[in-house]
């Protein structure tokens, strides 16, 4: 009898049922988990939860014109922005912006990824810090360059009108063009860690299995590539889509004032007209609609992991 067949042994009474010692096992082991949960939940609670319970009380307080916040409990300041069209307009562009840009971040993000997480070469780890490496330089500064790239004497106009394609500039920039490209170029490394890290189901062994069978290269890709890729791709969309209806510097500055969203209109209320509980009931808004996001999300996980 080995040395484990004998501990087991120990472990149980005679009869099949758990002995006393391995229930004192299972109550050290559940008390060491909750210890080192602890600083965890209580970061969590501090740095979250009650913000956001904060939060949620403050959008049920009304503000007054000279920015002092009257405790009480209306439901005025969610009327007013699910009677207005204005808000809902706004709400409208917010969701298609964060569609559109996850989109097309997943769609320029995805061949880098799909490279970077099967290339063999010696260099990979160089690769991928170079694909990441936009992330050293803050928002604000890529955002002020793409406003001269975009801008009507900047680069894309002039070499446009310099091959003679266009004959007046194009307007890039405070519109919601400008706010697409500029948003698809900063969420880019985001989409990228993504979906390596999503590509696990990736098997070489199974595309070089549909080859020796016949299949095509583009039938490889679209039949078994593609599908094994799906998690990573859903989970880039969903980061990408989270992070852009949030964003409020690009909105602001590469839309020129022209292009209004949910974080600008929180940023506006909050800061401008100092009407703090509208700003509240807002974000609540917009929390509604990450909830709604991640649960479509969770479904279409689960649906493929079925």
């Amino acid at each position: 009898m080995t040395g484990t067949q004998t501990e087991q042994l120990q472990l149980l009474q005679p009869g099949g049922q758990e002995g006393e010692l391995e229930k004192a096992k299972r109550t050290r082991d559940r008390r060491t988990y909750l210890a080192l949960l602890l600083p965890a939940v209580l970061g969590l609670l501090v740095s979250f939860v009650f913000p956001l319970a904060y939060m949620i009380r403050m959008s049920f307080n009304k503000g007054a014109p000279d920015g002092v916040v009257i405790e009480t409990f209306t439901l005025d300041t969610y009327i007013q922005p699910l009677t207005d069209p204005y808000y809902w307009r706004v709400t409208l562009e917010t969701f298609q912006m964060g569609v559109v840009v996850g989109l097309l971040c997943v769609l320029v993000s995805y061949p880098v990824a799909l490279f970077l997480a099967r290339t063999t070469s010696k260099y990979k780890g160089l690769l991928i810090a170079i694909a990441i490496a936009p992330l050293l330089t803050s928002a604000v500064v890529r955002t002020y360059g793409w406003m001269v790239i975009l801008g009507t004497n900047g680069l894309v106009n002039s070499s446009l009108e310099g091959m003679g394609l266009i004959d007046a500039p194009l307007k890039l920039t405070n519109n919601m063009t400008g706010v697409t490209i500029g948003l698809v170029e900063i969420f880019m490394p985001y989409a990228i860690l993504a979906m390596i890290s999503g590509f696990g189901r990736l098997n070489p062994q199974l595309e070089e299995a549909a080859g020796s069978l016949g299949a095509s290269k583009l039938s490889v890709f679209t039949k078994v590539v593609l599908p094994l890729s799906l998690p990573g791709i859903l989970t880039a969309f969903l980061m990408v889509f989270v992070l852009s209806i949030s964003t409020f510097i690009t909105p602001r500055l590469l839309g020129g004032g022209s292009v209004q969203v949910l974080a600008t209109e929180i940023y506006d209320q909050t800061t401008g007209l100092l009407n703090w509980p509208f700003a509240a009931a807002l974000s609540v808004i917009l929390l509604v609609l990450f909830g709604l996001i991640i649960a479509v999300y969770q479904r279409l996980t689960k649906r493929i992991g079925g």
